[in-house]
C-alpha cells in the first residue's frame, strides 16, 4: 500500500464487511412474516414463505429503481403493496416494517469485526459508509464510529463518488487522506479510487479481483490481515 502514512481517516463498509448480511434479512423476514400472521392474516398467507416476500421486493425494485438503494423505502413500499394485494390495511406497512427493521439489526458479526474495530477506532476516526440500512446504534457498535452515512443519510450510493466525499467531510479530512474497506470490489474498492481514496479490497472469498482499472492498494482475506498491515506501516 502506498502513503499509509497521509492516512487520517478509515470508512468502512458494513454488510459482508463486519458481518454476513442474508442470515441477518432472512431472520428478519421471517419475523416480518410471523407479525403479518398475527396483524394480518390474510398477507401472510398470500406471501407464505420468506422467498415469496423477497419475490414481491424485487418486483418492486424493478418497478421503482429510484428505490433500488434506499433499502429502507424499497422495504416499506413491499410491505404495503403486499398488504394491498392481499386485502390488508395498507398503514400497517409501518410497524411491519418497524419490527422487520428492529430484527434487521440483529447480525452476527465477524470473529475479526471487534477487534478490528477497536484497533481502528483507537487510532482514527472511523466513518460507517454502506448502502444498507444497518444501523451501528442498534447494532451496539456505534461507540466505535465518529459518523455513520448511508442512502438516506447522504442521497447518495456507492459508488458514486459524492458519498465518499461525504464521508470524508464527515470525518474532517481530505479524500486523499481517508483509507476505504469493504468487500465489494465495485461498490468499495474501485468508487473509493475513483474519490481519490486509498483503498483495501476485504475478500473473504478469495476470488480473483473483478474489475477493470486500477486494482485496490491492497487486499486482504480478513480484518486482523487489515490490522497487520497497518501496523507494519507504522499505524
Amino acid at each position: 500500500m502506498q502513503n499509509f502514512s497521509a492516512i487520517r481517516a478509515i470508512t468502512l463498509d458494513l454488510d459482508d464487511t463486519l458481518w454476513p448480511v442474508w442470515p441477518a434479512i432472512a431472520r428478519a423476514e421471517a419475523v416480518l412474516l410471523q407479525w403479518l400472521g398475527e396483524h394480518a392474516p390474510r398477507t401472510a398467507t398470500m406471501l407464505g414463505s420468506t422467498e415469496a416476500v423477497r419475490a414481491i421486493r424485487m418486483a418492486v425494485e424493478r418497478e421503482h429503481p429510484a428505490l433500488r438503494h434506499d433499502l429502507s423505502g424499497l422495504r416499506r413500499e413491499s410491505i404495503r403493496r403486499a398488504l394491498r394485494q392481499a386485502g390488508d390495511d395498507p398503514a400497517l406497512a409501518e410497524p411491519a416494517f418497524d419490527h422487520f427493521f428492529a430484527q434487521r439489526q440483529k447480525v452476527d458479526l465477524y470473529d475479526d469485526a471487534l477487534p478490528a474495530l477497536e484497533f481502528l477506532a483507537a487510532r482514527w476516526p472511523v466513518v460507517a459508509l454502506s448502502n444498507g440500512n444497518a444501523n451501528v446504534e442498534q447494532i451496539g457498535l456505534g461507540r466505535f464510529f465518529h459518523a455513520s452515512l448511508n442512502v438516506g443519510s447522504t442521497g447518495y450510493a456507492k459508488p458514486d463518488v459524492r458519498m465518499f466525499q461525504a464521508a470524508a467531510q464527515a470525518a474532517g479530512v481530505e479524500v486523499a487522506q481517508v483509507l476505504h474497506v469493504g468487500d465489494d470490489a465495485l461498490l468499495d474498492a474501485v468508487g473509493a479510487l475513483d474519490a481519490g481514496m486509498h483503498a483495501v479490497w476485504l475478500n473473504r472469498q478469495g476470488v480473483d479481483w473483478p474489475a477493470q482499472g486500477p486494482a485496490p492498494h491492497a487486499t486482504v482475506t480478513d480484518l486482523h490481515q487489515l490490522c497487520a498491515l497497518l501496523q507494519t506501516a507504522g499505524h
